[in-house]
């Protein structure tokens, strides 16, 4: 039977005030009430609403029933079993797929005559179908409400149907008051609520209205049942452009119109909101325009510019509703609903600024949250240390990415060219506190790994020298001393970090370099204070003391160490050792840079380091107090990790002109990403002990792992631009390659070798031969094409040395080949000098003189080349390592057998 609707209307509308939208006698059916969404949101409505939903349809699902915190809501396969059960409703929800919403509306049109509204939660109906519900409620006298709504509420009659305003706590955000809310936008329904009550402004009914291309409850009819709500003093529109539904519309009283959208201007398809797309004279900036003429208002009204009528005010961020609602009000004499809750500034419950000097507007401070989340961010301020969520990281990692399209790897957000920059021993640090090492840090890691590079007596230096005399290469030589170094040989010095650790983690200590802390309140028992002091078997080892001399002199300062320094007893090396790393891992500990495993087990990589570094130097170097000649006194208190790189390459301390472009070279050669042999060998160890069990995991072996994934290919191939260098200069006059003024014509030797290398190709094609091998540090894959082509990270190093007015002739000399390869017509174009030849031309170029004396031979310079590789590569297979224990998966680097592949 046709129902007679609101007169004046040329087309049904039933619902004649606001207070009609969402009434305490409404009963709900709701359509998939056990589909994903009405799920999660139906029972938090159904109480919120004192048990307003009747029952629910879910075909299949006959005798079940959804759980409420007010009990049961039975469950039918259609409406017509529900009613004919005696379940009387009057008001449809519908969360059904798109394509089943127009006969679902159907379904509840035809077997209920008592159906008055009908609520669609389902987004992105087709318009076809949506013609036929409008067609549909219209001639049975239906208000319908979406497609794409959150629902309805009204916050006097405490009743939500169908939708999630008001979220899962609808009692806290829709409070009584006097405005009413009308949104394009479902959760902004509910943030405007919020919004509103910072200015004290509570609210009466609010309608999700949905932004289909279709929407059926319009804004012209929120507008009359507005006028017909003696509650709703004043109404909040949020409106997306797209539909003339705000055009010419009367409210009759004071409206703040929130129109956003600019940005979909030039959009020529929907994104978000099926129907939030502009046509003609339908943008943003129209809708803007036709609240402003209604209004009567110049512009828009922001803190800056409160632009605002009695009639109302429009605004383009929903953050400035709440005081031009105020504005508004104020203009009619009409004060907020209640004292305001809260506010709108930032208030921030957590705070990390990572540790940097931030200006005062962004350096906010923490204010405490409500209940029950400032119990929990109470534990988690409690807790030391980052916390990664583990996952597969087969070919992934958290540590180290490479740039695909300039090939640059980063390592914790720092760039390898920002690295060839930096100290030696700041590099070293990285991978394990994920920041840059101040100059303190820096200094007490100098004394750290130079306490472990002298191996004389120990198993590590006999293992190392076994290998090298068996002939292996010397990424074995490193591997054999790295074995020794296994979880026993670490196992007091992990255990003093940790008890460090657990002393400090409630001590409130910040900066572990304060020695002014007050650490009275730290209680260290007996049984503590046992696991720091030396034993017999450290007697005889004068290392303790000669740390902590070198410590004071370099201006270390620790907290640690004045605490045990004040035990009055001689400490162990194991004791600083972890006094020291506990030291330099503490800041990035307490901002939560990092976890607290890398902090417990930075004693092991450390350690790790010194005897890897040792393990390159001659058997016979390591004497009991001096390693190569150099005292024990002088390394501990004056040398740095590039000294000792130095010296282990070359059997002596280098200039500042000789450490740099060593310092450049480890910078460069530190990672090139997860994807590298290397750091594939590193991460396979990992994940086969099983990350997931730290403890088991050993690092050392994780190491070996890295190690034994190098090989001549991988790591000695910086030989073959060493060795093509030399044979060019083998029969010039060359006394330093530093020199500009080294009287050689680089044009001239370059072009005589191309015209050679020309020849040389020509024959063999002419004879069928194979082309002679590629020249070594020319051309890369990705870097070609263009007319002259540069390796960005050659261009940013040859830039830097020209700004210092370095010069490095092997460097000069591949320049002018590149060049001639193109003159010479071998080349298409210029190739470009790569990062490979760089580092050649920088080693030998260091190793040159050493060379031309005779006190380095080829094999030498080959080892040499290997060992700089081994070197920067440790650095990136500690990343890679550190990572995967923290976030890897047991056995996680696996290879799906149907990923794999037999070959015949």
């Amino acid at each position: 039977m046709f129902k007679t609707g609101i007169a004046g209307f040329p087309y049904y509308l039933g619902i004649n005030s606001l207070a009609d939208v969402a009434a305490p006698e409404d009963r709900v059916c709701v359509l998939n009430i056990l589909g994903g969404e009405s799920r999660q949101v139906t029972p938090v409505s159904h109480a919120f609403s004192g048990g307003n939903v009747v029952f629910g349809t879910q075909p299949g699902r006959l005798g079940h029933a959804l759980e409420t915190p007010l009990g049961e809501v039975p469950v039918y396969d259609n409406v017509r079993q529900g009613l004919d059960d005696g379940r009387v409703f009057d008001t449809g929800v519908v969360y059904l797929p798109p394509a089943g919403v127009r006969d679902g509306v159907a379904e509840l049109i035809r077997v209920n005559p008592e159906l008055r509204k009908i609520v669609m939660v389902t987004e992105k109906i087709a318009v076809h179908d949506a013609r036929e519900i409008r067609a549909l409620g219209q001639a049975n006298g239906i208000d319908i409400i979406g497609g794409n709504s959150l629902g309805v509420a009204d916050s006097w009659n405490r009743i939500r149907i169908g939708g999630a305003l008001g979220g899962d706590r609808p009692d806290e955000v829709l409070l009584k008051g006097s405005v009413a809310i009308y949104s394009n936008s479902g959760s902004f329904t509910t943030t405007i609520a919020q919004y509103l009550a910072t200015e004290g402004w509570g609210t009466t009914t609010l309608i999700s209205s949905g932004k289909d291309v279709y929407i059926h409850y319009a804004c012209r009819d929120f507008a009359h049942a507005f006028r017909n709500d003696p509650r709703s003093k004043a109404a909040v529109l949020y409106v997306e452009p797209g539909g003339y539904y705000e055009h010419g519309v009367e409210f009759d009283k004071p409206v703040v119109a929130c129109v956003v959208g600019r940005w979909k201007t030039r959009l020529t398809r929907a994104v978000g909101h099926a129907g939030a797309m502009a046509g003609a004279g339908d943008r943003a900036e129209d809708k803007e325009r036709w609240f402003m003429e209604m209004f009567g208002t110049a512009g828009l009204f922001t803190r800056e510019t409160p632009h605002a009528s009695p009639r109302g005010a429009v605004v383009t961020n929903i953050a400035d509703i709440p005081a031009a609602m105020t504005a508004v009000m104020a203009l009619n004499q009409a004060k907020p609903d209640f004292p305001p809750a809260g506010s709108l500034l930032l208030k921030p419950w957590m705070v990390n600024d990572q540790g940097l000097d931030l200006p005062p507007g962004l350096a906010l401070p923490a204010v405490e949250a409500m209940p029950p989340y400032n119990t929990q961010i109470s534990a988690l301020a409690r807790q030391i240390g980052a916390v990664v969520p583990r996952q597969i990281m087969k070919d992934r990692s958290g540590a180290t990415v490479m740039d695909r399209e300039t090939q640059l790897t980063s390592v914790h957000g720092h760039s390898v060219l920002e690295l060839a920059l930096q100290p030696v021993q700041a590099n070293f640090a990285l991978p394990l506190v994920h920041e840059i090492a101040t100059p303190i840090d820096r200094a007490m890691l100098d004394v750290a790994v130079a306490a472990e590079i002298n191996l004389v007596g120990d198993a590590a230096l006999a293992a190392a020298a076994a290998a090298r005399n068996a002939g292996n290469s010397p990424n074995t030589v490193m591997a054999a001393a790295a074995a020794i170094i296994g979880p026993k040989r670490v196992e007091r010095t992990l255990a003093c970090a940790r008890t460090l650790i657990d002393l400090f983690a409630s001590s409130g200590l910040l900066d572990a370099h304060d020695e002014g802390f007050d650490c009275s309140h730290v209680t260290i028992d007996a049984k503590s204070r046992a696991v720091f002091l030396a034993t017999e078997l450290d007697w005889i080892d004068p290392r303790p003391e000669a740390m902590l001399a070198a410590l004071r002199s370099r201006g270390g300062r620790s907290v640690f160490l004045k605490v045990l320094e004040g035990f009055g007893a001689r400490l162990s090396r194991d004791a600083i050792l972890a006094a020291i790393a506990t030291t330099i891992a503490w800041g990035p500990l307490m901002r939560k840079r990092i976890t607290r495993l890398t902090a417990e087990t930075l004693p092991w990589y450390l350690r790790l380091y010194g005897v890897m570094i040792g393990a390159s130097i001659p058997e016979r170097q390591h004497q009991r107090g001096s390693l190569w000649g150099i005292s024990r006194e002088e390394r501990f208190n004056r040398w740095t990790m590039a000294d000792f790189l130095f010296l282990a390459l070359t059997g002596k301390k280098p200039t500042a002109e000789e450490a740099r472009p060593l310092q450049m070279l480890i910078g460069l050669l530190i990672s090139n990403g997860p994807g590298a042999i290397s750091a594939q060998g590193a991460k396979g160890a990992v994940s086969a002990d099983g990350p997931q069990t730290p403890d088991r995991v050993q690092i050392n072996k994780a190491m070996v792992g890295f190690l034994s994934h190098s090989g001549y290919s991988h790591g000695g191939n910086g030989f073959e631009g060493m060795s093509f260098l030399i044979e060019r200069f083998r029969d010039v006059t060359l006394e330093d390659p530093t020199d500009p003024n080294h009287g050689l014509d680089l044009r001239a030797m370059a072009t005589a070798f191309v015209e050679g290398y020309k020849q040389e190709k020509t024959r063999a094609q002419e004879l069928g031969e194979p082309a002679p091998r590629a020249l070594p540090g020319i051309h890369h894959p990705v870097f070609r094409g263009n007319p002259v082509n540069y390796d960005p990270r050659e261009r940013f190093l040859a830039e830097f040395l020209d700004k210092r007015g370095d010069y490095n002739v092997f460097h000069a000399y591949y320049r002018e080949l590149v060049q001639a390869l193109y003159e010479e017509g071998v080349s298409p174009y210029v190739f470009c000098v790569n990062i490979d030849a760089v580092i050649a031309a920088l080693l030998l170029a260091v190793l040159w003189k050493d060379y031309r004396s005779g006190t380095l031979d080829e094999k030498n310079l080959e080892t040499a080349a290997f060992n700089v590789f081994l070197y920067g590569r440790m650095i990136g297979a500690a990343a890679e390592i550190d990572d995967h224990l923290n976030r890897g998966r047991n056995m996680d680097t696996r290879t799906p057998i149907e990923q794999c592949g037999f070959v015949v």
